[in-house]
């Protein structure tokens, strides 16, 4: 079952859950049925566990928040911040046409984080005027004074970064899209809480710090200490920083070189290889291979597949592969149901490698392997890399298969590769039959006739339509199984000639026994094969496209071209919006400081920060050994809004203590 455009994935699987007990209730007692495959489970599964970490996030940040305010009362007003910009973040989703999917809720336990920063900027601001000594009315007010500047300057700088993202074209653009408006949104949100909300619950809730008695008071005064003397000794480093300019700049530049290393240095890669809950398996035996051994092979697939722990349910499909969705004698497909992921305790790609291994050892007279599904789904038949070689040429049977032959025994040999292999075949036995024209009309038949004939017995002919039973039925004309076994059948078979009479079809057609494509694939309009496979254990999908190119470079000919298909295609397209994104990123940041600073030169203060920060994100990838992907790249972006917002706040500091005339140290 499919879902219709712009229905809701699960409401549909539970409308047809609901249906089929439903149903149920009909059987016959000893029947009974099961969902062999529900794509859906990965969804709501995903959207439990961000849920699950949407809770953790707000747990963290409200003992984070505690801990260094020490006051339940200070700490309540950022928390309030948090479902009042998430509840808004919601509202907004219908206007826009978003839907609550994996990246929108995975963008709102990071916004989280953001949007109770304006309040503890306002909290803070609040509380140190009441230590002056003012009321908590005053305080507020002469807070706002001094922090709206900074509060609105730092959502203007979170759009500048996220709004760029937003407006990238193509399957990037789509998945950054509704990412980067959730966060911005929700920080907006939160920035209108802080300058509105916040500030009436400071002045009616909060009061003079006490100093902390009971169980909590000595961790409290532990961590002041700790806390103190972290502060101290980075206020000493900074003071020595600012009289030794040029160690600074070294360091800067230090920093920024080793960015660039990294940067060339780190694999990349489109999405990472998700646990949908779900595997594909093919099958293709040697070309012309009847029905009934693809049948005994795909029982014995089955009977591995059963044995292989976290395996629920199986699906076979004899006489057809997804992979290239033509229907063949040779070809079997398998549909792996997985048990649900708390009741197994293997992951998908664990499940693959064991099913494998036992396919490659036990079942060898058929190619037979599994695969994972592509990572967006719709964007190809499986997961890794698809290619396609096409050709121009006019014998495609061996021309193409021959290249293609020497392509993949060169490509088998590249470390970064692995599974390369193509379902194009040139060696399926075939007959042709061979119409003698000449003898046709001296004959009196007409060649449409024929090949009409030879239709008709040999592979069947759609005759008309009839109504019976309240059905619509279909009527074709063939030859009974036993009757086309062999070329000499043909021998039973007459046409009429002109004049009424019935001439042999064996006296005007021949036959021979040839080799041949079973079908022919078309891509960029040339005939073509594909190519298939996925980045060796070790390697990213980035490092083993650029080895399949350089393999095709040296071992093509000029005739044959090649390209990318499917999510490899929109992998290659991709590449290198990163640094564009990014450097548009830091001239909106740059315009935006230089407008509120009204100054060229402040701007330079915050953006000279962000080498350091990336040297972190980069050296977190390099560590877990991750990919630097799409949500690598909504990271970057993200520094670029976290830099921005602290070096704007820092920036604010100083130029308020510049006015009161102190020096710079």
């Amino acid at each position: 079952m499919f879902q219709a455009p712009g229905s809701n994935a699960l409401a549909v699987t539970d409308g047809v859950k609901k249906t089929m007990e439903e149903l149920k209730q009909r059987f016959p007692a000893d029947f009974d049925y099961a969902i062999g495959l529900d794509t859906t489970r990965s969804v709501t599964e995903g959207i439990s566990e961000i849920v699950e970490t949407l809770l953790i996030a707000i747990v963290l940040v409200l003992l984070v928040v505690f801990i260094f305010l020490q006051n339940w009362r200070a700490t309540l007003i950022p928390m309030i911040a948090v479902p009042v910009s998430l509840i808004g973040t919601f509202a907004i989703f219908p206007l826009l046409g978003f839907s609550i999917n994996t990246l929108s809720l995975f963008a709102l336990v990071l916004a989280i984080g953001l949007v109770v920063d304006d309040a503890i900027v306002v909290v803070e601001a609040v509380e140190h005027h009441i230590e002056e000594g003012m009321s908590p009315r005053e305080a507020t007010l002469k807070a706002m004074e001094e922090v709206s500047g900074p509060v609105i300057s730092i959502a203007l700088i979170l759009a500048s970064v996220f709004i760029p993202v937003a407006l990238v074209s193509g399957i990037q653009g789509r998945l950054n899209k509704q990412f980067a408006v959730t966060i911005a949104v929700s920080v907006i949100i939160s920035a209108f809480n802080a300058l509105t909300l916040s500030p009436a619950l400071a002045a009616l809730i909060l009061r003079p710090r006490k100093e902390a008695r009971g169980l909590l008071a000595r961790p409290f005064a532990a961590f002041n200490r700790w806390f103190t003397k972290a502060t101290n000794g980075y206020v000493s480093l900074s003071r020595g920083l600012i009289r030794k300019a040029a160690i600074a700049v070294l360091i800067l530049v230090g920093f920024a070189a080793v960015d660039g290393l990294f940067g060339n240095r780190l694999p990349t890669s489109f999405l990472p290889e998700e646990d949908y809950g779900y595997l594909f398996l093919n099958i293709q035996l040697p070309p012309a291979a009847s029905l009934e051994r693809t049948d005994q092979v795909s029982r014995k697939v089955e009977k591995i597949l059963k044995e292989t722990d976290g395996v629920q349910f199986v699906t076979s499909i004899n006489g057809f592969s997804l992979l290239n969705r033509v229907s063949a004698s040779y070809n079997g497909f398998c549909f792996i149901s997985l048990a649900p992921w708390s009741e197994r305790k293997h992951t998908a790609a664990e499940i693959l490698k064991s099913i494998n291994g036992r396919l490659a050892s036990d079942v060898p007279e058929a190619m037979a392997f599994a695969f994972s599904p592509p990572a967006i789904p719709g964007l190809g038949n499986s997961g890794g890399f698809h290619y396609g070689c096409r050709t121009a040429a006019a014998d495609l049977s061996n021309y193409l298969d021959q290249n293609l032959q020497k392509f993949l025994a060169a490509a088998r040999k590249r470390p970064e590769l692995a599974g390369v292999g193509s379902q194009f075949s040139a060696s399926s036995p075939q007959i042709y039959a061979d119409v003698d024209r000449d003898k046709v009309l001296k004959q009196g038949v007409a060649i449409a006739d024929v090949y009409q004939t030879m239709q008709a017995y040999l592979g069947g002919l759609f005759l008309n339509q009839f109504n019976r039973f309240g059905r619509q039925w279909r009527v074709f004309l063939q030859a009974e199984g036993e009757e086309r076994l062999s070329p000499s059948d043909i021998d039973q078979y007459y046409v009429r000639n002109n004049d009424g009479n019935m001439v042999p079809l064996s006296s005007l057609v021949t036959t021979r026994r040839i080799s041949g494509p079973e079908y022919t694939n078309r891509f960029n309009v040339y005939r073509a094969a594909q190519v298939i496979g996925s980045a060796a254990p070790g390697y990213s999908s980035g490092q083993a496209m650029a080895a399949l190119e350089e393999v095709a470079k040296q071992t093509l000919p000029p005739e044959i071209g090649y390209d990318w298909s499917d999510l490899s295609y929109q992998e290659r397209q991709a590449s290198g919006t990163t640094t564009r994104v990014f450097g548009l990123s830091l001239v909106f940041v740059f315009l935006i400081l230089a407008a509120l600073y009204e100054s060229w030169s402040l701007p330079f203060s915050v953006l000279l920060t962000i080498p350091i920060a990336i040297f972190g994100a980069f050296l977190g990838l390099w560590l877990r050994g991750y990919d630097l992907d799409v949500y690598a790249q909504i990271g970057l972006n993200r520094t670029n809004r976290s830099r921005g917002e602290e070096r704007d706040l820092d920036c604010r500091v100083c130029q308020g203590g510049i006015g009161k005339g102190p020096g710079l140290d």
